[in-house]
């Protein structure tokens, strides 16, 4: 009887869960249910809870929509030095328990597809975010974009992902540099990320190593 309860009770928690995030995000989308979902099967796999300190680690090769609900959901921020990004354009998480060592990376399934949910959104969102539609539209929008993360949220997680545990070298604890003040702006830096050109310290905005690349 209590196992049946705690099944039962699931996609009720789940949804709660997902409005918290999507209160952070600011709207819902179906890349804020897959980062949600790919948090989610992550904790189940790591066996763990949100992370107050560093007790876990994600990287993530993304910077879109999803990487906000990974913050919530799993507790890796920016801040405080567990959440790395890598700039791959690739909805590809990697997840790591400190406490454990374990870890599992958690990519997008190539046999999945949102738009096979619902053929024709992708169309109407290209309008909507144009500006083309009139309130209609912009409604039928909403319905038919909050059915398909509905659906994202009570898929299977294989169906949405390819998942893989792996042994990975954990990442060090976040250190703190002291600040330097850069000798061409004046504004402190941390001294892991000044650099030194004709014999000065500079910061990476003032670089002309890093100006070139802009």
């Amino acid at each position: 009887m209590c196992s049946t309860a705690q099944k039962d009770s699931r996609p009720a928690d789940r949804h709660d869960r997902f409005a918290e995030v999507v209160r952070f995000h600011g709207h819902t989308c179906p890349g804020l249910a897959l980062g949600y979902r790919a948090a989610e099967t992550a904790l189940e796999r790591l066996r763990s809870g949100r992370a107050e300190d560093e007790e876990l680690v994600t990287i993530a090769e993304t910077d879109a929509c999803g990487v906000d609900a990974i913050q919530v959901l799993t507790g890796c921020t920016v801040g405080k030095g567990n959440l790395f990004f890598k700039d791959y354009g690739k909805h590809a998480f990697t997840f790591i328990s400190r406490r454990t060592g374990d870890a599992v990376r958690i990519t997008g399934n190539p046999s999945f597809d949102t738009d096979t949910l619902d053929p024709g959104l992708a169309s109407l969102r290209t309008r909507v975010m144009q500006g083309q539609v009139p309130d209609e539209e912009w409604a039928e929008y909403r319905r038919r974009t909050d059915r398909l993360v509905e659906a994202i949220l009570d898929l299977p997680a294989e169906t949405l992902f390819s998942i893989q545990d792996l042994n990975v070298e954990i990442p060090e604890r976040a250190r703190i540099f002291r600040s330097v003040p850069c000798e061409k702006c004046g504004e402190l830096t941390a001294e892991s990320r000044v650099r030194v050109e004709d014999g000065k310290f500079v910061c990476r905005a003032c670089s002309k190593e890093y100006s070139r690349r802009w």
